[in-house]
């Protein structure tokens, strides 16, 4: 996916009751997620020390959190990307100008979008505080994405966006993540997921789409290239009884 230039310089589908607890450090280990048999929501825990972090999914009840978020520290060290809110992909370009919307229009959009279930993610929180998100969603949902149809849309889970708050880099977040992104779409039925990382980024804000290296350590592999100089990775969903 090949974005507009102004966007790189200038910047109910949820399942509400779930949670993955995450406990971040330096030799990360993955635990099947499992239930108490009580009724109680699934839980993924990543064990390891120092960093303990709940995912959440995306929900109307949660849309104070998500805005928090946005406003506080996630651009906390690139200002100039605030004023997108995670809107970008989820617009047609062929109408909508991207270059001419606003932080107020953004934030109205996901607000709205939000509030009647028709935007999807991920958030992480530490100490009842959002320290990150996960743009992660049906494919269809992503109207940016409109122009590039591929083969059976409909079961495609995408990944497009990763925040998390500069403190916090580099800690593992981002691919308790993508592993609670996977998990939340095999759930919803997607046999597919896929995403659009940049393979030469240098910087955080190029890698804003996930790192490469990220994916492919979690087993997606590279299906396309893009000439902006993006590849499509993709993973098939597995499904247990």
């Amino acid at each position: 996916m090949s974005l507009p230039a102004s966007y790189m310089s200038e910047a109910g589908l949820a399942c509400a009751a779930s949670t993955w607890t995450f406990i971040a450090g330096s030799a990360h280990r993955a635990l099947r997620p499992h239930s108490s048999g009580t009724g109680t929501p699934k839980v993924l825990r990543h064990v390891t020390p120092n960093l303990s972090i709940d995912v959440k999914p995306l929900s109307p009840g949660r849309l104070a959190d998500f805005m928090a978020f946005f406003e506080g520290e996630a651009f906390s060290d690139n200002s100039k990307w605030s004023s997108c809110y995670c809107q970008c992909f989820y617009e047609d370009h062929s109408k909508v100008c991207w270059p001419e919307r606003t932080g107020a229009a953004n934030r109205e959009c996901a607000s709205r979008r939000i509030s009647q279930g028709e935007m999807q993610g991920l958030l992480a929180y530490q100490a009842g505080k959002v320290v990150a998100w996960c743009n992660a969603a049906p494919r269809t949902l992503f109207h940016a994405l409109d122009d590039e149809p591929i083969p059976t849309a409909e079961s495609v889970g995408t990944i497009l966006c990763f925040v998390v708050a500069p403190r916090l880099r580099g800690r593992g977040i981002a691919t308790a993540l993508l592993e609670a992104a996977c998990q939340q779409l095999r759930d919803q039925g997607f046999r597919l997921v896929e995403a659009n990382p940049r393979a030469n980024a240098r910087s955080d804000g190029e890698n804003h789409f996930g790192p490469l290296s990220m994916y492919l350590a979690a087993g997606f592999t590279i299906r396309r290239s893009d000439d902006d100089g993006s590849v499509w990775v993709g993973k098939e969903l597995s499904f247990t009884p």
